[in-house]
């Protein structure tokens, strides 16, 4: 009976979606620090942070993304609503961007926008290792300045992120995907090499060498990829203000003495590159090597409706730097300052006022919420790791001095208990500083 009973529970449990998943707080800390460098960096750079809904219109996707891509095509969450209109939940972050950009005007106060954005996007691909189907990413934004300066600036940023968190044994790579005049006659070259050579290419890209001819550059298909790597090379495409852009920033990167790749195969995922384009890649998590990466898209506050605005950014994911870094960060372990064992209804109820006393000066003060034994609570105390216990019962009220004991070394002190959490704060914050941990 027992046995069918536990079955009948077991059968109610509801699991998470497939390529959804928790993060548990052992790995929130990580992605917590990897948050605060990133805020710390960037805001040295001069970028505020922007938030945008995680819902948008379907059309924001598809016009700025572009309808061949696999993403719009196959990846997106999108539904009607409740008035049959198109919503998609976001599969990047920068299309939102652009529309509060669009929307909001903020270059009225300021040409020059720097904005950067953390948060989770939404892709139906299949789940692999650092790629889920809700994953995180933080994104930056630069609007308004089309020079390289600006690109040199915005890959200085995401190297110094980078180096920050302690990820030197990453590797930027660098191409230029020319622009609007130039492109068009690069693709058309590509089409017509792709064309000769499609029954070597994978279903997609047979069609996508017709569509959109760039996106067999992002295929992972082994034959896919040796076909492109002999494939006509844009760099002799470009026209000459390309390629004075090209050239200036790689000089610029010269200057702030950032190495480089250059790889002409790298086109990046979305339409709406031109340009610009780099990723920060590493040999540690398999095929998908790409832990950053973004671009130029000058045209794309133009095509969204708005003013004719230069702008660039990049995008690096959370759960890949965060797999990247595993257990190698600087972070100490978070454990209670000081664990209450309170004996008795008296002296639990100062307890409780202690301890919130204790977390109103910035400490982290635990106990007991029931009337368990000294033994017991001694053993949370231990579960948690916590740095003192003060004992504390009714013999000891009465005396007005209870026992602080060091968890590490084992010794014990009377402690004075009438202005209890002064005198407690004092001595644990005294700790901190001598152990550096404030």
């Amino acid at each position: 009976m027992i046995h069918n009973e536990r079955e009948e529970i077991n059968s109610l449990e509801i699991a998470s979606i497939k390529g959804f998943r928790d993060i548990l707080p052992e790995e929130t800390r990580v992605w917590q620090w990897i948050e605060a460098e990133a805020r710390r960096v960037f805001e040295d750079f001069g970028f505020q942070e922007i938030k945008t809904p995680i819902l948008e219109k379907t059309e924001l996707f598809s016009r700025s993304i572009g309808q061949e891509t696999d993403i719009v095509s196959k990846e997106m969450y999108t539904f009607d609503d409740i008035k049959g209109r198109s919503l998609t939940l976001r599969p990047e972050a920068t299309a939102s961007v652009v529309r509060a950009y669009i929307q909001n005007r903020p270059y009225q106060t300021y040409p020059v926008q720097k904005l950067y954005s953390i948060g989770p996007m939404f892709r139906r691909e299949r789940p692999q290792k650092g790629r889920f189907r809700q994953f995180h990413q933080i994104n930056a934004e630069l609007f308004g300045d089309p020079g390289p300066r600006s690109d040199a600036d915005m890959i200085s940023m995401a190297v110094l992120l980078f180096r920050s968190i302690g990820l030197d044994d990453v590797t930027l790579n660098l191409n230029s995907l020319g622009c609007f005049d130039c492109r068009p006659r690069f693709r058309e070259e590509l089409r017509n090499y792709l064309a000769d050579k499609k029954t070597r290419l994978c279903e997609d890209c047979q069609r996508r060498a017709d569509a959109n001819p760039l996106r067999v550059f992002d295929c992972k298909v082994d034959a896919c990829k040796e076909v492109v790597s002999e494939a006509p090379s844009i760099d002799a495409f470009l026209c000459e203000a390309c390629r004075e852009h090209f050239r200036s920033l790689e000089e610029c990167l010269s200057d702030l003495e950032i190495p480089f790749v250059l790889n002409p195969l790298l086109v990046r995922g979305l339409d709406y590159y031109n340009r610009t384009t780099f990723e920060i890649q590493t040999e540690h998590l398999g095929a998908q090597n790409a832990v950053a990466g973004g671009g130029r898209y000058d045209g794309l506050v133009r095509l969204l409706g708005g003013p004719d605005h230069p702008a660039i950014g990049f995008a690096l994911g959370m759960e890949r730097v965060a797999a990247l870094i595993g257990n190698d960060h600087p972070l100490q372990d978070k454990r209670p300052d000081l664990f209450i064992a309170a004996l008795g209804e008296t002296a639990a109820r100062a307890a409780f006022k202690w301890a919130v006393g204790l977390r109103r000066n910035g400490l982290w003060a635990e106990l007991d919420y029931g009337s368990a034994g000294l033994k017991s609570q001694m053993k949370k105390a231990d579960r948690l790791g916590a740095r003192h216990v003060l004992i504390v019962g009714d013999d000891e009220l009465k005396t007005g001095r209870g026992a602080l004991r060091n968890m590490l070394t084992k010794e014990q002190a009377d402690v004075e208990l009438k202005d209890a959490v002064n005198v407690l704060k004092e001595i644990l914050k005294n700790e901190r500083e001598r152990d550096g941990r404030d």
